[in-house]
């Protein structure tokens, strides 16, 4: 991809990333315009209130949670120095690599009546009392900390980000105002990092909006959980797309709340040499203190599951076990995901720099359409798929046919053509969201400034000698037309370039340069410029033609 087709293939590939998302969402609309006439009734008495209560408040909790552990761990790891920050550094993202539902197992197993946290507390209680205090996780407050716990890294990745690059004078200005470091983070650090903020909570939302197997497990019975309960339990799949088309009306207003938090909101920094706010050092108790703080998720997040995953394997001999297909299985797995990571950064990137370079609102619902596919559940998306890709496979039959060629057979679905397709949309909503927090907090002034200097480098760049040598056909005509005697060599002079410059409309460059030596264009005397001499002409003639001699080579 080139500078100069860049502007037209970015449009196109986010018109392309919208179709892609918008396929199996279209698909799931067609289906939920099936009737269901017994079904709503039923849904609207024993199901929607519940689910739309418990959706809420999981929404609500885990953002909290994530809000609270994100903002801090970012806040510490970005503006303190302290032991073992290189370290976090790199561990605080670990918690994604952990499934939500692999969570949920390996806490309610912990935490049963029998479980490790119930043996460990029988050695001083006794198991009465030792029971009384194992927390219930099967339950609203257990899966929002779990969930949390897990999903944090996204508020962390984006703040981080942020707080890095904040500039160090806004910070100096309110400390000497008298600000303390609370009131810095929270009247200044914070509202500049509320692009990340929003890009990094609306994660979450849809990230839990989509979770099932940690809610279903934990007894949380939320709207996705009802999608799969009325598709399988009941047997309607019109009714599952119908509160498919529900979860999507939600993740519509997560993406208007994560816009409406983003508003008017933009990262100043100094535009010629931005200085960073330094780190303050951190040492002893209060260094101790600031690691433990960043530490006590990771922890809780990936090695405690990590750990009790290693410890049933080893416990339970599964290493002698292992079959040798799981390699295969190992190995198309990694590759489905290289492959829909690449696809979806190259698509997420395409729709937000179109968007950025030339705002529209085609763009911007190109943009609100590519994400919504992180809300549907993989079975739901895999169900919306299911009818474009056999349609595309039968188009492709019918071409091969038409052509008197061998069919084809199943292209796309009977290879992992269509499984790369699947994460690609789910997942598109990632780097999208990431791409345009980042893109937010570069001011607009750059893109203007880039695309001037890009015409002034084509205007450069012309036919002819004029636009191969510039400055020595200006520094020749100067001195051709001061070394000649009388007073109308100067304006002379003038006129000629004024004249080159009348016919090269974009040569800019050349007055300027003109303009430099002295030679500038007259304000009267229609398109051409006519240039019009002044007082010292002759004078200003006598300096350059010295000037030219003393230096032939000089262009």
């Amino acid at each position: 991809m080139t500078i100069r087709f860049a502007p037209r293939i970015a449009p196109a590939l986010a018109i392309l990333t919208a179709a892609l998302v918008a396929m199996p969402v279209a698909a799931i609309v067609a289906l939920a315009l099936q009737p269901v006439p017994d079904l709503w009734r039923h849904l609207a008495d024993y199901v929607l209130p519940f689910a739309l209560r418990d959706t809420a408040l999981l929404l609500a909790g885990v953002g909290a949670v994530t809000l609270v552990a994100g903002t801090a761990t970012a806040w510490l790891i970005s503006r303190h120095e302290f032991p073992g920050r290189g370290l976090l550094v790199w561990l605080m993202p670990l918690p994604l690599a952990i499934p939500t539902y692999i969570a949920a197992y390996v806490y309610v197993d912990l935490f049963e009546p029998l479980g490790l946290a119930h043996r460990a507390l029988q050695l001083w209680l006794p198991p009465r009392d030792a029971l009384a205090l194992l927390p219930n996780l099967r339950s609203l407050p257990g899966a929002v900390v779990i969930i949390g716990l897990v999903l944090y890294p996204y508020v962390y990745l984006a703040m981080r980000a942020m707080f890095q690059v904040q500039s160090a004078e806004f910070a100096e200005a309110a400390r000497t105002l008298g600000a303390g470091r609370w009131t810095i983070f929270r009247r200044i650090s914070l509202p500049m990092a509320r692009p990340a903020l929003a890009v990094g909570l609306a994660l979450v939302g849809l990230e839990t909006l989509n979770d099932i197997g940690a809610s279903e497990y934990l007894g949380v019975r939320t709207l996705t959980v009802s999608i799969f309960t009325t598709w399988l339990n009941r047997g309607s799949l019109p009714g599952a797309a119908q509160l498919s088309c529900l979860a999507l009306a939600m993740v519509a207003g997560l993406v208007a709340l994560e816009r409406y938090g983003r508003r008017n909101a933009a990262a100043e920094q100094a535009s010629e040499s931005p200085r960073l706010v330094p780190r303050t050092p951190l040492v002893g108790a209060r260094g101790g203190l600031a690691f433990a703080a960043c530490f006590t998720p990771v922890v809780l997040g990936f090695v405690v599951p990590l750990v009790f995953l290693a410890r049933e394997t080893v416990r339970r001999g599964l290493l002698a076990q292992i079959d040798g297909a799981i390699w295969r299985d190992t190995f198309h797995s990694v590759t489905f995901a290289v492959f829909a990571t690449a696809a979806a950064l190259l698509l997420g990137f395409a729709t937000v720099i179109a968007n950025r370079w030339r705002p529209r609102p085609w763009k911007t619902l190109a943009a609100t359409i590519a994400r919504t596919g992180y809300a549907l559940p993989g079975t739901v998306l895999a169900l919306g798929l299911l009818t474009p890709v056999l349609a595309l496979d039968n188009a492709l039959n019918a071409l091969a046919r038409g052509l008197g060629a061998s069919l084809p057979g199943l292209v796309l679905m009977g290879s992992g053509a269509a499984v790369v397709l699947a994460y690609m949309i789910r997942f598109l909503a990632v780097p999208t969201g990431f791409v345009g927090a980042g893109f937010a907090r570069i001011p607009r002034d750059y893109d203007d400034s880039a695309r001037a200097a890009r015409r002034r480098a084509e205007a450069a760049r012309g036919q002819g000698a004029l636009r191969r040598h510039p400055q020595r056909r200006i520094l020749l005509a100067a001195r051709r037309y001061a070394e000649e005697p009388g007073d109308a060599g100067p304006s002379q002079g003038r006129e000629w370039l004024c004249r080159r410059d009348a016919r090269r409309p974009r040569a800019g460059a050349h007055t300027e340069a003109a303009a430099g030596l002295g030679l500038r264009p007259g304000a009267g005397g229609g398109r051409g410029g006519r240039a019009r001499a002044a007082g010292g002409d002759r004078r200003r003639a006598g300096r350059i033609a010295p000037a030219a001699k003393r230096q032939p080579g000089s262009a």
